[in-house]
């Protein structure tokens, strides 16, 4: 019979620590730090197809002008984060340990879930806390991005590497697709469950990494770079600001490139990242070690890096401003209901992304990474070309293999581009350089926010007025209130498809749609006069937009194809 001494042995005994040197410890470190890529990269795109929800629960009208900046800053407060913090969280893992950082990034991305989701306010207020926490969550998960391949790559040997890196990198970035989906399921529930969604998955994750993780790599004392951490920092965040801001209508202008404040942000910033390469340069711990751009192997990886987020970034905006305000309510589908069915639409695109990812991974560590990586741009560029030739309503199979072909593009491209990057520094230097992979990835989706919404704004401005004034006064609305609404800022109209909204009641208002016939009014109001309306000038803007989307992707596609020079590296 048991005593008391053995039943508290026994409940006190938990299960033994799997020691770093063990063979099987490789695979908890890929299995934990792929569950936090996916959790930190599934919020940054989770909010992006979940506005409408958010919105309509914190009642604030995103269509009011005031209110434009507070949809800004939800979809790009974590990237921007992310974007500027990442590579100062990877040097600060090379210098206290790249588990202790990454594991901080657990916990405090799990508790800001939990602060997001009860949003006390409504309004100004509700979107000013959603904002604010949300730039608290991505601290958490610019430690998650910037430790996490650095600790695969000290776990993992090199002739595993490849595969080890793309089954995270695949995470990463299908995490971005995955949100849309996810987003689109759980707003149609609640807008609160986004959020909710996170907690389980978080705690699960930072009791495990605490448990699990060892750290192993090469770590030394070293002093931060506060200087240089400050004017990255403060440089990157006024540059991409003023990129953001640079959307908005100025002064009568349909954007405000010619603002004050965005001009003073973006020359500002400029000169901030040039006084931050000089300080890196001459600094003894730089926390952007501009040496490493010498190997041209990483300096190409991380130029395709750059490019490659901004022409994936750009096409995740175009296609949802596509599927929720012009093809779905063209097919019959509520604007209600557009997140939702805009998500499982995408699904083509991230089963694309996951057939590849892994698959060239391995592959990569047999045959080499860089052409793989090449071959992957090769295919979007193709991808990009398909769509141009698609009509803006178009046939769902012919799309579904469009976007298909998208993914595996860059399925194909990601393992293999982040191992040429990792494996062409040395191995003390890895958090620093996962790290700066990371920014350049995240800076080119808030990039490609400015650049692909610029491009589609000034394409609508061209055609835009006269389409909209021509099909108002067709429904009977006098040619001077149609001029009027036909010249309001294309943006509001861009963002009103984005949103999938039909914003012509509100634009129109009551007492003129009341003097106009009940069938004029009720074809305005309906569900498919605006998308008839906008399809030919938005087809216009895609034209611009992804023409250079196919030539980012074939200089990104050149930039893979240039050689490491070997590093000899001491395996742990």
């Amino acid at each position: 019979m048991a005593t008391e001494e053995d039943s508290t042995t026994r409940i006190r005994r938990r299960p033994p620590r799997i020691a770093a040197d063990h063979p099987h410890y490789k695979w908890v470190a890929l299995s934990n730090t792929t569950l936090g890529m996916l959790i930190a990269t599934i919020n940054a795109s989770i909010v992006l197809i979940s506005l409408p929800a958010i919105f309509n629960g914190i009642h604030l009208d995103p269509l009011q002008p005031g209110n434009v900046s507070y949809l800004l800053w939800m979809l790009m407060g974590y990237m921007l984060v992310t974007a500027v913090l990442v590579v100062s969280l990877g040097r600060l893992g090379d210098i206290l340990g790249r588990v202790k950082i990454y594991n901080a990034g657990f916990l405090i991305f799990t508790i800001t879930s939990v602060i997001l989701s009860v949003d006390p306010m409504h309004g100004g207020g509700g979107a000013l806390w959603l904002i604010g926490w949300r730039v608290a969550q991505a601290v958490g998960g610019s430690m998650l991005m910037a430790n996490s391949a650095a600790i695969i790559t000290d776990a993992f040997p090199a002739r595993q590497r490849g595969m080890a890196l793309g089954v995270n990198m695949v995470a990463g970035i299908a995490g971005s697709f995955v949100g849309l989906v996810l987003g689109g399921l759980l707003a149609e529930w609640n807008w609160r469950s986004i959020f909710w969604v996170n907690v389980p998955i978080g705690l699960i994750g930072t009791v495990w990494a605490y448990r699990s993780l060892h750290d192993t790599g090469i770590r030394r004392p070293a002093k931060m770079d506060w200087w240089g951490n400050i004017t990255f920092a403060v440089g990157l965040t006024a540059l991409l600001a003023g990129i953001t801001y640079g959307i908005q209508p100025y002064g009568g202008h349909t954007m405000g490139w010619t603002n004050p404040w965005v001009l003073a942000g973006l020359i500002g910033g400029v000169v901030l990242i040039v006084v931050f390469c000089l300080i890196e340069s001459r600094v003894a711990e730089p926390m952007f070690p501009l040496a490493l751009f010498r190997n041209a192997a990483f300096a190409g990886g991380n130029a395709a890096t750059l490019l490659g987020s901004i022409a994936r970034g750009g096409l995740q905006f175009m296609l949802i401003i596509w599927l929720q305000g012009i093809w779905l309510p063209l097919h019959g589908y509520n604007y209600a209901d557009t997140p939702l069915w805009a998500g499982i639409y995408l699904l083509p695109l991230t089963v694309g992304f996951l057939a590849a990812g892994p698959v060239a991974g391995a592959l990569s560590d047999r045959y080499g990474a860089r052409l793989f990586a090449s071959a992957g741009f090769v295919v979007m560029a193709g991808s990009f070309a398909g769509l141009l030739l698609i009509p803006t309503n178009f046939s769902y199979w012919v799309f579904a293999l469009v976007v298909f072909l998208n993914g595996l593009g860059g399925g194909l491209f990601a393992a293999p581009n982040t191992s040429i990057i990792m494996a062409s520094v040395p191995a003390e230097s890895r958090g620093a350089a996962s790290g700066m992979r990371a920014t350049f990835q995240n800076a080119g989706m808030v990039l490609s926010i400015g650049v692909f919404f610029s491009l589609m704004v000034a394409g609508l401005a061209r055609s835009l007025p006269n389409t909209l004034s021509t099909g108002l006064t067709a429904q009977g609305v006098p040619a001077a209130n149609a001029h009027q609404v036909a010249n309001l800022p294309p943006v509001g109209t861009l963002f009103a498809a984005f949103l999938g909204y039909n914003p012509i009641q509100q634009l129109l208002g009551p007492d003129l749609l009341s003097k106009l016939s009940k069938r004029h009014a009720h074809t305005l109001t309906g569900r498919e006069f605006f998308p008839h309306l906008i399809s030919g000038p938005f087809h216009d803007g895609l034209v611009v937009v992804f023409a250079l989307a196919i030539v980012m992707s074939l200089v990104a596609a050149g930039a893979s194809l240039i050689r490491a020079r070997k590093v000899t590296e001491k395996q742990g």
